[in-house]
């Protein structure tokens, strides 16, 4: 059997791992789906008609303001989900699976892969779910086409996997399960300064650059931009150059936690 196979025989062995702890023990998933649906409900429903004047001149109304947040949750699901994946890598590290693991005749990066996989495609699973909600209440991409869809798509599953490789570099070196989930908390914090909720040029002057320099607010606005037909200019970019150089932050992150001796 050559290398090629060994590792892709293995890493499919630990992704089904993955994917079936996550369906046995669906609670977590759920516990961190429920933050990003109850903002959407809370802004939309309790803050709509306040927030929603603030936006398009002032001339905008409630359906206008659930087409504009709805990108932003959506992303913002991406951040809660990954936390998960930080937890169980950590469990993994602490409880000596990955010390056990290498005593036998397994690839290596068999269970890096196996988690950034899983977590990416329970990313992908979460913003279908909250998606699904943001339809159920009124949300509407008339103007969106087949490749631009695409895009959207393309674009969550970059965006998962870069947030996912700085979740496992987080759990990696996080010394328990708790704290990885506390160190990786930023992920579903960060997108509430972001243009998630407001545009970012109605946010105080001094906090605008924090808004706009960050990875949440490009991809917020080019996913905003594929699904509504809005103008995306240099945000697409941004968006990918974003989500690869995290990418490779997190993969050199988390190979160098992972090759130093098991906790």
């Amino acid at each position: 059997m050559s290398a090629l196979t060994l590792a892709v025989r293995d890493s499919n062995t630990m992704l089904r791992r993955n994917l079936l702890h996550a369906w046995r023990y669906p609670s977590a998933t759920l516990n961190l789906l429920l933050t990003p649906i109850m903002l959407l409900l809370l802004f939309v429903y309790i803050f709509g008609d306040v927030m929603s004047a603030g936006i398009g001149g002032g001339g905008a109304d409630r359906s206008d303001y659930i087409a504009y947040i709805v990108p932003g949750i959506l992303l913002m699901t991406i951040g809660g989900t990954t936390i998960g994946a930080a937890v169980y890598v950590s469990m993994d590290m602490t409880e000596g699976l990955i010390a056990r693991f290498r005593t036998m005749a397994v690839y290596r990066g068999s269970v890096i892969v196996g988690h950034v996989v899983g977590s990416v495609l329970q990313s992908i699973a979460s913003v279908v779910l909250v998606g699904a909600v943001g339809v159920a209440i009124g949300f509407r991409s008339t103007d969106a086409t087949v490749l631009e869809w695409l895009a959207a798509l393309g674009l969550v599953a970059l965006f998962a996997l870069a947030l996912t490789w700085i979740a496992v570099g987080m759990g990696m070196a996080s010394p328990n399960p708790e704290a990885a989930g506390n160190m990786a908390m930023p992920l579903i914090l960060l997108p509430l300064f972001s243009s998630a909720f407001i545009p970012a040029d109605m946010m105080p002057g001094w906090f605008q650059p924090i808004a706009e320099y960050q990875p949440f607010t490009p991809a917020i606005e080019t996913l905003r931009g594929l699904l509504l037909g809005t103008g995306i200019g240099h945000n697409g970019w941004l968006a990918i150059a974003w989500c690869v150089g995290l990418s490779a932050l997190g993969y050199r992150w988390s190979l160098a936690q992972f090759n130093r001796d098991p906790k």
